[in-house]
């Protein structure tokens, strides 16, 4: 149910040089999903009834991103006045004015920060009648963050930034995460009090705490149990980290759930990815996109799977395989690549060295060895032998071949589409099919054998292949 009395703040207007890219910080993917997808997806949890972004560094890229990622949230642009106070005050402006609930403050590069932990502070916050309740964290090093400065009776006093802070203030361990939740009435009054007398000429929405401390309005700080739950992503060591931080829990919670992954160290899935239980995957394996896989299928290892759907039962080794559907019982691989729009049926099989692209292979059917099927369509029950080309390009349009249900080709063959195999027919080894074989019918290349007698020896003289042939035409003798 929506909370009437509660608004989120995504601040996303950061330009991250030291991610070094050309692409926006908060637009790099963690689990298949940007950063700033992460954070906008907790915010959504907390079911509120605005969400505002703050924007400003490649501002159309970013905006694109949300759009897709949350078409609800308001977007917010920043002004020229640097920092984090100035992002929050165009974001309370952009709030209806007889809005009086409480406002969340989340940063959107800090992508592993869940529901539950937001969930608890807001919950503190409201508890305490706080006009404001910040999320810290306890750290080892805590070089670089604001520091959590208590009184001695251990309360919240302020909060200091690091080039700030005095060098007693530096051994504090205890950080602000940049995570808050404010009354929006005292967020609103103190705010306009905030100036840029600081080291970096900025205006800090940490000050705004210290303000609150001066009136006697109740502030508080809670310090959440794993710190790196508020870790953000600065630069691309941190993005690795993230992401492997975040595999692992996905893992987990797959495996909790029911699925049996026998090597999670080298196992990869993607946030939107979904499992079925009594799912093994073997090691080596990614799952990327919007893959699902159904009961029962066993993945691996050594494959790769990007927007998928597996059936039950289905079996997929060494493959490469994308926007791809393989049916309930397939098997498929090893060393198989399924490009976009391949389908291949209930208890079908796409084998060893294969390729396929656009195409349907029917129930039943298979392309077991060293094939390319390309914009082509097989009916139930058919085999097309090994090493089978579908000549799908005459260099100006791609065209269709049409195999039909219970055929069988011979090895090596040559589908030069468009043609159509009708039911039932069958093609001879080597045949190269330029002209429709009707239903029943055997197709084949007529070409006898010939024979040349002594070639080798009087065209390839003193080589070990006419030596060969010398000496068991005398053994014949």
């Amino acid at each position: 149910m929506t909370d009437s009395r509660l608004a989120v703040i995504v601040l996303a207007a950061g330009q991250g040089t030291r991610m070094k890219s050309a692409r926006p910080k908060i637009l790099h993917e963690i689990a298949g999903v940007p950063l700033i997808g992460h954070v906008l997806a907790t915010a959504r949890a907390l079911d509120p009834v605005h969400i505002l972004a703050v924007v400003r560094h490649e501002r159309d890229a970013v905006i694109a991103t949300i759009g897709d990622l949350g078409p609800e949230v308001v977007i917010v642009d920043q002004d020229e006045i640097p920092g984090t106070g100035r992002a929050v005050e165009v974001a309370l402006h952009a709030l209806p004015a007889d809005f009086d609930g409480d406002v969340v403050i989340v940063s959107g590069d800090v992508p592993l920060l869940d529901a539950q932990t937001l969930g608890e502070l807001l919950a503190a916050h409201r508890e305490a009648t706080a006009a404001a309740t910040l999320l810290s964290a306890i750290l080892d090093d805590a070089t670089g963050y604001g520091r959590v400065v208590r009184d001695s009776a251990g309360s919240l006093d302020r909060i200091v930034e690091q080039k700030d802070a005095a060098a007693h203030e530096l051994e504090i361990t205890e950080i602000n995460s940049g995570t808050y939740v404010f009354a929006v009435g005292a967020l609103r009054e103190q705010l306009a009090l905030v100036g840029t007398d600081n080291a970096q000429n900025e205006k800090y929405i940490t000050d705004v705490v210290g303000l609150l401390r001066q009136t006697g309005a109740p502030v508080g700080a809670v310090a959440v149990s794993d710190a790196w739950r508020v870790a953000g992503v600065n630069d691309r060591v941190q993005l690795s980290e993230a992401g492997l931080r975040l595999n692992q829990l996905i893992v987990a919670r797959h495996q909790r759930a029911g699925v049996t992954i026998q090597d999670p160290a080298t196992t990869w899935i993607d946030a939107d990815v979904s499992i079925e239980p009594d799912v093994e995957i073997l090691p080596g394996t990614q799952l990327k996109g919007a893959t699902s896989v159904a009961t029962g299928a066993k993945i691996g290892p050594d494959t790769t799977l990007v927007d998928c759907e597996v059936g039950a039962n289905a079996t997929v080794i060494r493959t490469d395989a994308t926007l791809a559907v393989i049916g309930a019982g397939a098997s498929v691989g090893p060393f198989a690549y399924l490009r976009p729009n391949t389908v291949l049926g209930v208890k079908g099989k796409i084998g060893t060295f294969v390729e396929t692209k656009n195409s349907t292979i029917g129930d039943g059917s298979k392309v077991p060895h060293l094939s390319y099927i390309g914009d082509t369509t097989v009916g139930v029950e058919s085999n097309v032998g090994a090493g089978t080309i579908t000549a799908n390009y005459d260099g100006v349009n791609k065209n269709k071949t049409i195999v039909g249900s219970h055929v069988r080709s011979g090895s090596h063959n040559v589908f030069v589409a468009p043609v159509t195999i009708g039911d039932g027919a069958y093609t001879g080894a080597g045949t190269v099919v330029r002209k429709n074989i009707p239903a029943g019918a055997l197709g084949l290349n007529v070409a006898p054998q010939r024979n040349i007698e002594g070639w080798v020896e009087a065209n390839r003289a003193g080589t070990a292949a006419a030596q060969a042939a010398a000496a068991s035409t005398a053994d014949d003798e």
